[in-house]
């Protein structure tokens, strides 16, 4: 059974203070999550928007203090648990990113 690709974006409802003109945290996510069920129709997406200030579980509490005391740029988007983009995310990298996990 194929195993599925875990995307996470974690950000906030607000934006931070040098991604006034990108879009939202959730419209990264909703974005990001359309161009790549596109690109790969086949294979299994999970794709889950976090906000930094309501985190789920420890993995979610850890990574959200990691981004608050670092001052890190958001959304930050993970796959399968490796950090892939922070700020605004190029679809290339992330393609790029997908094309070396094994099928």
């Amino acid at each position: 059974m194929v195993q599925p690709i875990t995307i996470k974006v974690y950000g906030s409802e607000e934006k931070c203070s040098g991604c006034v003109q990108l879009p939202s945290s959730i419209e990264t996510k909703e974005w990001l999550e359309a161009a790549l069920q596109r690109k790969y129709p086949d294979k299994p997406l999970d794709v889950v928007y976090v906000d930094m200030h309501q985190p789920n579980g420890k993995e979610e509490e850890e990574t959200a203090r990691d981004m608050i005391e670092n001052d890190r740029i958001y959304p930050l988007v993970f796959i399968n648990g490796d950090v892939v983009a922070e700020g605004n995310p190029r679809l290339k990298k992330v393609y790029e990113y997908i094309e070396k996990l094994p099928s």
